[in-house]
C-alpha cells in the first residue's frame, strides 16, 4: 500500500501536536504535603502517588522542604493531600486555611490526641489510614456551595488569616478508629469563640461577629 500523501503527514503530525498539547494543558497538578522526622515537603504533582511513597513521590513530583517554623497559612484552589506520622504541624499546616478537596494519610501506626483543626470552605474529604487499619479509603462530601459563591472567596481581613462561612471541625482521634466517618452541620452560628469555648485557639484567630457561619463538626 502506497504511503499517504505529504500533506495528509504533515496534517496528522499537527493534530498529535496539537492532541498532546491539549492532553497537557487538560492536567492539573495537585499539591501534596507530607510530614516526616521533623521536615516538611511540599510537592506539585501531576500524577496520582500511592499513599506513604516517600521514595516515589519524590521521584515523580516536584518537591522542595520546608522547615515547620516558616509554614505560611494559605488556601487551596484544587486538591490538596497530606501524608502525616503525627499530628505536630497539622495545626500549622490547615488550621483556618482555606482547602476545598482535602486528602489525609496516616502513614503510621501511631495513636493520634483527640485534637481538633479548624479548616476553612472545605467541600470534600478523604482519610486513609491503611498503615494502621485495614480499612478502605474514606469519602465524605461536606457542602456543596458553588466556586461563584462569594462567601467562597478569601479575604484577607488578618495578616496570615483569611475567614470564611464554611468552617469544618476535624477530630483527628477518627483515624483511631475502624468505623465510618461522620459529620454534623450548625447553620447560623454568629459567634464561634462563644459557642466553642473549648477551642482556646478561635481567640487566635478573631472572627468578625457580624458574619453568620456554617459549623461542621467531622469525627
Amino acid at each position: 500500500m502506497a504511503p499517504p500523501p505529504r500533506p495528509c503527514l504533515l496534517l496528522i503530525s499537527a493534530l498529535g501536536v496539537f492532541a498532546l498539547d491539549s492532553f497537557t494543558k487538560g492536567q492539573k497538578n495537585s499539591t501534596l504535603i507530607f510530614t516526616k522526622e521533623n521536615t516538611i515537603r511540599n510537592c506539585s504533582c501531576s500524577v496520582d502517588i500511592r499513599d506513604c511513597d516517600y521514595s516515589l513521590a519524590n521521584l515523580m513530583c516536584s518537591c522542595k522542604t520546608v522547615l515547620p517554623l516558616t509554614v505560611e497559612r494559605t488556601s487551596y484552589n484544587g486538591r490538596l493531600t497530606i501524608w502525616f506520622t503525627d499530628t505536630s504541624v497539622l495545626g500549622r499546616l490547615l488550621n483556618f486555611t482555606l482547602v476545598q478537596d482535602l486528602k489525609l494519610s496516616l502513614c503510621s501506626t501511631n495513636t493520634l490526641p483527640t485534637e481538633y483543626l479548624a479548616i476553612c470552605g472545605l467541600k470534600r474529604l478523604r482519610i486513609n489510614m491503611e498503615a494502621k487499619h485495614r480499612f478502605p479509603e474514606q469519602s465524605l462530601f461536606i457542602h456543596s456551595g458553588g466556586d461563584s459563591d462569594s462567601r467562597e472567596k478569601p479575604m484577607w481581613l488578618h495578616k496570615g488569616w483569611q475567614p470564611c462561612m464554611y468552617i469544618s471541625f476535624l477530630d483527628m482521634a477518627l483515624f483511631n478508629r475502624d468505623s465510618s466517618l461522620k459529620s454534623y452541620s450548625i447553620e447560623n452560628v454568629t459567634s464561634i469563640a462563644n459557642n466553642f469555648p473549648d477551642f482556646s485557639y478561635l481567640k487566635t484567630f478573631p472572627m468578625p461577629s457580624n458574619k453568620s457561619y456554617v459549623v461542621t463538626f467531622i469525627y
